[in-house]
């Protein structure tokens, strides 16, 4: 069976898996189509139209600036899907390199890496060590970016690592290192490809973690700047009116959930379907 048949029968049979595709399609769409859907300017200001319930004018209603919600919501799910996907990169790729390097050398540098800066990382809470940096660093996106890449690329890094050393010593690495290949060789050659899967799956979640990440910070006023829009800073604008205008909490917070949700089963999907013993349980299901 090859490979796009035996995702349809998956896909087929596993709904959670079809929920996420289909979520995270559609917020992968609202992204790049934002120009051309958003009915208006999402920094616009109209104060005779401020704090409007959802209408046939304005489908999200209006925040207190009379700035077009839905608009917003759009724009804001470029900003998310962007910063997510650059710190995803950016810690696979860091965590990676020095998971894979530290496991296949060993001695001192494995210890020194996984036992002094992964484990240092780990120890502190994620979100907090990623306020810190943020709040060293200032707002802006590019910021942003780095303060995340610098507090999550230790699990990329443990992940890495745990795999290196069950492959390293496998028969097809033993015969390279036989032949003379160099160890840059081996690991991107022979040991990389065997252990991208599990990176793949992590990735996956990884860009929900990244995306209320990003929320957070940006609610905390470290995010993203004005007048650029967020799902974070949305949310921040409106806790004065969270009585008189809930639709200003509301359609951000259901942007934010939804993302999440669509990524982490997305993740699980991807799991179930890499794992030929899950996908095959999955499959014989009536």
């Amino acid at each position: 069976m090859s490979i796009s048949a035996s995702l349809l029968e998956f896909l087929h049979y596993n709904i959670l898996a079809r929920v996420g595709l289909a979520l995270a399609g559609l917020l992968i769409l609202s992204a790049l189509l934002a120009p051309w859907v958003a009915p208006a300017d999402p920094a616009a200001q109209n104060m005779a139209a401020r704090l409007q319930s959802p209408s046939a004018s304005h489908w999200m209603g209006t925040d207190e600036l009379g700035r077009d919600i839905f608009s917003r919501v759009l724009y804001g799910a470029r900003i998310s899907l962007f910063v997510s996907l650059c710190v995803v990169l950016g810690t696979s790729c860091v965590g990676l390199a020095l998971g894979m390097v530290a496991a296949y050398r060993g001695g001192w540098l494995d210890r020194m890496v996984s036992l002094l800066f992964v484990n240092a990382f780990l120890s502190f809470p994620g979100v907090l060590l990623a306020i810190a940096f943020a709040a060293f660093f200032g707002p802006g996106i590019g910021k942003v970016i780095l303060a995340l890449i610098i507090t999550g690329w230790a699990g990329y890094a443990r992940l890495a690592r745990a795999q290196v050393l069950k492959v390293k010593e496998l028969e097809f690495v033993l015969a390279a290192r036989s032949l003379g290949a160099s160890p840059t060789r081996i690991l991107l050659r022979h040991i990389l490809p065997n252990i991208l899967q599990p990176v793949l799956v992590q990735a996956t979640i990884g860009i929900a973690g990244a995306i209320l990440a990003e929320a957070t910070l940006s609610f905390l006023g470290l995010g993203v700047l004005a007048p650029l829009p967020s799902w974070g800073s949305m949310l921040n604008d409106a806790r004065s009116h969270l009585f008189d205008a809930p639709h200003m909490v509301v359609f951000p917070a259901l942007a934010v959930m939804l993302a999440v949700l669509a990524f982490n089963l997305l993740g699980d999907a991807w799991r179930d379907w890499l794992d030929p013993r899950t996908r095959s349980q999955i499959s014989r299901v009536p």
